[in-house]
């Protein structure tokens, strides 16, 4: 499913004009992504928790040479779905 397809399932569920369904989903996703930049977890009741977690400097190896190297700490992002969506995905919902 593509961006395109989420704003013609807004537009047929809200009947709101195809341009303003795009403008919606849009602002959307700007409100999690900036939310989510700031390191803020994104919780969605009924979908699931995005989490932003820090990884710290680790020692890895390079396989090509087998050189030890030092990878970078740096930031990931999680997602951990509700019981409901995994209910769902399952096909065990109530």
């Amino acid at each position: 499913m593509t961006k395109a397809d989420i704003a013609e399932h807004i537009q047929a569920s809200t009947g709101l004009s195809k341009k303003e369904s795009a403008e919606m989903m849009e602002a959307v996703f700007s409100i999690m992504k900036s939310t989510l930049e700031s390191g803020e977890t994104l919780k969605i009741s009924g979908f699931g928790s995005f989490i932003v977690k820090q990884k710290a400097d680790r020692r890895g190896r390079n396989p090509q040479t087998g050189e030890s190297i030092i990878i970078d700490a740096r930031k990931v992002l999680t997602f951990k779905p509700s019981m409901v969506l995994r209910q769902a995905i399952n096909g065990t919902a109530e």
